[in-house]
């Protein structure tokens, strides 16, 4: 959680002015006691109205320069809290930008937005609350204890003995409890968890019956994150009953020691009464330490998840190197793997193994297997999004870690095996492969594609409006736009993964031999379990658990690899490939 003050450095002036304009009330505060002692003392007990009106003057002049003290602090306090957070969710937001994919994958999208969202929230409360009362409590609890003995300091001596005891209680109890908000926030990750996947797939849960399933598994973590707050609310509940009773066992001593100080004509009424409101204001700023205790408590624990996901730096080391297109030109290679393994965790086993395969510019790549084969994990390499364990891995001559990502990814254009678009229409999508696109160019991308034919019945064309993750588009539509956004790009590399899955035969056939006559001299990579996809590539790759166990065109791995010829016939029964 200190590191994150970091992100404070812009408000320092807001920082140091919230506390004294706090510091300030408490002085207005802290005179009120003994201006009621002398209208007690002085006024009432001499008869003295127009002393007693004075003195009623004094007070509302203190109560007003209170308030307007009160209103400074708490707008320097609120502009610096939500200062710092706008900061920390940028910071946040950046670095999660920069992860790896393996990075993404060890913390999970759930818990990355709860962190960014309902942690950092909590966190501006907490520096809110500190601001304003962290600070100002301490001075009032001081406060009254050296104006107490400024009165009368054997009745001092009860809070002498009070303060630290209920400091100790404080403390104490913030200890405790910080460990449980952080659990709770925890379980909190766990509801969103479920929350975002029964969402995302309401209508897989209701294909297979599993409301009353799902329901439960929600009411479990749900209870788990009741119990939790309930033990953590539990604790931190102890502490206003704790010091209500330590503070009144006060009260009950300090008005024994004085009326007996009284009695003795060693004490005034209204010197009692003084002691008697510090009493009281200290219990008052108490039971407010004690709700800032507990916001505080669960603003550091959220403060310490935050942190924790600032403290992952990216794992990948960004190189120098530019492409240029000149560095094209030349090359004749376009994609070399040079005895490459991978595998996602230090922990888990290799996806692929000791794979290598050379890709002359211009050619088409089709790469096939089985579920799990390492298909995606594969190309994934290329514009890396993933860095190999072992090996090399190549891009027009270069190992691709010598490349500035930026520049790599530049060259390439990436459909994945998930359609995302975005809200906004569809030209804004479009222009994302290049922002200066003109009408001309976003019609040519949609024709190559296949999607021009139902783009144009869309009012309003490319203008038409998409809903968030193109809710109102088809999965074979959108399937089609993600491809005319690569293609936008104008590519050198081109990479579909598994990206015609929800495409009919037909449409597949007509994309790809689009893609084949606009291509020129960009470099395909075909991912897909259809063998019609990768049938009439320049060369074919056939994995199996990780491993390369066949490579060569279609009519080679016909003739020569089992596995190829054993997904083809399972596809394509009875058919004469000597045709």
């Amino acid at each position: 959680m200190k590191s994150l003050l970091v992100y404070m450095k812009e408000y320092k002036k807001e920082c140091v002015f919230a506390p004294l304009f706090k510091l300030l009330e408490v002085i207005f505060d802290l005179c009120v006691p003994l201006v009621m002692a002398r209208m007690i003392d002085v006024g009432i007990g001499q008869a003295d109205s127009g002393y007693i009106l004075k003195l009623c003057g004094v007070l509302i002049l203190l109560g007003v320069l209170g308030l307007a003290t009160t209103i400074i602090a708490q707008y320097f306090a609120a502009k610096a809290a939500a200062g710092f957070a706008a900061n920390l969710r940028h910071a946040l937001f950046e670095r999660i930008q920069e992860f790896t994919f393996s990075q993404m994958d060890l913390f999970g999208t759930d818990t990355l937005i709860t962190r960014m969202t309902s942690d950092i929230n909590q966190v501006q409360s907490g520096v809110n609350m500190a601001l304003r009362l962290f600070l100002r409590s301490p001075f009032i609890v001081f406060g009254s204890m050296v104006m107490a003995f400024t009165v009368d300091k054997r009745g001092a001596l009860v809070f002498a003995v009070t303060i630290p005891i209920l400091f100790a209680v404080v403390f104490g109890i913030l200890l405790w409890t910080m460990p449980l908000y952080r659990k709770v926030q925890t379980r909190l990750d766990a509801v969103t968890k479920a929350t975002r996947e029964n969402l995302t797939g309401v209508r897989v849960i209701r294909a297979f019956n599993k409301e009353d399933y799902e329901i439960s598994a929600y009411e479990a973590d749900n209870r788990a994150l009741a119990l939790a707050q309930k033990v953590a609310g539990g604790i931190s509940g102890l502490m206003n009953p704790v010091t209500y009773v330590i503070l009144n066992l006060a009260l009950v001593a300090l008005l024994k020691t004085g009326a007996i100080r009284i009695n003795a004509g060693a004490l005034t009424q209204g010197q009692l009464i003084a002691l008697i409101n510090y009493m009281s204001q200290i219990l008052v700023e108490l039971i407010k330490l004690a709700n800032m205790v507990i916001l505080t408590s669960r603003a550091w624990a959220c403060g310490d998840r935050v942190e924790e996901v600032l403290r992952n730096l990216p794992e990948m080391k960004d190189g120098s190197v530019l492409l240029e297109p000149s560095d094209l030109e030349g090359a004749e290679e376009a994609v070399r793997f040079d005895h490459v393994s991978f595998k996602y965790g230090n922990d888990s086993g290799y996806a692929l193994e000791d794979i290598s395969f050379r890709v002359k510019k211009g050619q088409t790549v089709g790469i096939i297997g089985g579920t799990g084969s390492g298909k995606s994990s594969l190309v994934n390499l290329i514009p890396r999004f993933y860095d190999a364990s072992e090996g090399s891995v190549r891009v027009f001559g270069k190992n691709v870690k010598d490349y500035r990502a930026t520049s790599l990814r530049s060259r390439i254009g990436m459909v994945l095996q998930k359609a995302e678009l975005f809200k906004g229409s569809i030209a804004d999508n479009l222009r994302w492969g290049k922002a200066d696109a003109g009408t001309e160019e976003l019609e040519e991308a949609l024709a190559i594609s296949q999607a021009k034919e139902y783009v144009d019945q869309k009012p309003g064309g490319t203008e038409y409006l998409l809903e968030q993750n193109a809710r109102n588009l088809s999965g074979g539509q959108k399937q089609r736009l993600t491809i005319a956004r690569a293609l936008m790009k104008k590519p050198d590399i081109l990479i579909l993964d598994d990206s015609a899955s929800a495409l009919d035969f037909a449409t597949d056939a007509k994309l790809r031999m689009a893609i084949r006559k606009a291509a020129r001299d960009m470099t395909t990579f075909i991912v897909s379990q259809r063998a019609a996809s990768v049938r009439d590539a320049d060369l074919i790759l056939v994995l199996d658990d990780g491993k390369l166990v066949g490579r060569g065109t279609h009519e080679d791995l016909m003739r020569d690899n089992e596995i190829y010829r054993e997904i083809y016939e399972s596809q394509f029964p009875g058919e004469d490939d000597d045709e």
